[in-house]
């Protein structure tokens, strides 16, 4: 397994208006090979703004730590991969999980029939939609949180891989 760093600051193109939100599936696949790890890849060099739930943080690293204890082997690649996101998240847009947030995201795992964090994910997403105005793509790998997306206005880029 190799680790990759998606280079955030050299790989936005400058003249896109276009923000991505990244769920953790999606983050994940930014630092690791899996499947549509290149197109994730692909996604983050489209956009101008990259933008992710403070919970990605935590998710992300229980994500590398599971690996980790599932593919021994993998140990370095994945200790890289944490480096390297740690190195990048300051230049990801963080969305806090606020009050509003989180009761948005009650809402959502009612309305919506999704798991707690998927929950806070969307409702963290759709206030960067609310908040910035501009076209929000929300970068995912789970259908029916692809589809709670488009109910909701996002841009689900890998509806159709879900």
């Amino acid at each position: 397994m190799q680790a990759n760093s998606p280079g955030r600051c050299s790989t936005i193109a400058a003249e896109s208006r276009v923000i991505a939100f990244f769920d953790t599936s999606a983050l994940v696949k930014l630092y690791i090979d899996e499947a549509h790890s290149e197109a994730t890849r692909r996604l983050l060099a489209e956009i101008r703004i990259a933008a992710v739930c403070r919970i990605a943080w935590a998710e992300a690293h229980a994500a590398f730590s599971r690996r980790a204890r599932e593919r021994p082997e993998d140990r370095a690649a994945l200790d890289l991969a944490r480096r390297q996101l740690t190195e990048d998240w300051p230049h990801f847009l963080v969305v806090d999980a606020t009050q509003a947030v989180v009761a948005r995201a009650a809402d959502y795992a009612d309305l919506f029939a999704l798991r707690a964090y998927d929950s806070v994910q969307l409702a963290a997403a759709h206030e960067t939609l609310i908040g910035s105005g501009e076209a929000v793509q929300f970068a995912c790998f789970d259908h029916r949180l692809n589809k709670a997306a488009a109910v909701l206005g996002l841009g689900a880029p890998f509806a159709a891989i879900s």
